[in-house]
């Protein structure tokens, strides 16, 4: 599978690693100041200028609209409600993103599990010598040159949504929001070992759903 970054950009990511400061004016100390006020007028144009990446960001982890606007609308509250812990000199845009991807996560584990299709017939099979039972095809162009462009960042989101969710959401942490292996055990409540053993497991069944498409 592609690196890290490749498939971040291919997917369209954009992490809390790849995150500007915004626009001018929102990490001022006055506005700052203002929204720990509440003041309307900041919290509106916070919400106004922040609302809807959120809500991509949202769309990447929930599946129905509604979920979606519900997680965004939390993460807001959860904003408000801790911008007295907000450090100054960390980025607003990057905070606020954090937060709503936390919103999405405990909406998965609250919600009522889905019957997912098994992982496993996407993954490569080995004989008893150790040698995979299936020849991997080889693809048309090396992959980070052929998961670009808007047709085929499309076709890539379209393959990690069909992921069971578990796979789905370490995939979307660490190589599209691109969280740390740490970061991302935090915000899945696990060990960095089983990080890294369900990624590699996500990677190889992505690419098994990609090579129909890019195989030779």
């Amino acid at each position: 599978m592609t690196g890290q970054s490749s498939l971040s950009d291919s997917a369209g990511g954009t992490g809390p690693h790849r995150q500007d400061r915004g626009p001018q004016g929102f990490d001022d100390p006055e506005f700052l100041a203002a929204l720990r006020r509440q003041e309307p007028a900041a919290c509106e144009r916070l919400v106004r200028q922040f609302g809807g990446r959120m809500l991509s960001t949202a769309r990447r982890y929930l599946p129905g609209e509604q979920d979606c606007a519900d997680a965004v609308q939390d993460a807001f509250i959860s904003a408000f409600q801790a911008l007295d812990r907000f450090e100054a000199q960390a980025q607003l845009g990057t905070w606020l993103h954090r937060i709503v991807v936390n919103a999405c996560l405990m909406k998965l584990r609250s919600r009522s599990r889905k019957p997912e299709v098994s992982i496993e017939t996407l993954l490569p099979t080995f004989d008893e010598t150790g040698h995979q039972t299936q020849p991997v095809p080889a693809w048309r162009q090396p992959p980070d040159a052929q998961l670009v462009g808007d047709e085929n960042r499309a076709l890539v989101r379209q393959c990690i949504d069909r992921l069971p969710d578990e796979y789905r959401t370490v995939i979307l942490l660490r190589d599209i929001e691109e969280y740390s292996t740490e970061e991302t055990a935090v915000a899945l409540q696990t060990t960095p070992g089983a990080i890294k053993t369900r990624l590699h497991r996500a990677r190889q069944a992505l690419r098994t759903l990609l090579e129909p498409h890019f195989a030779e």
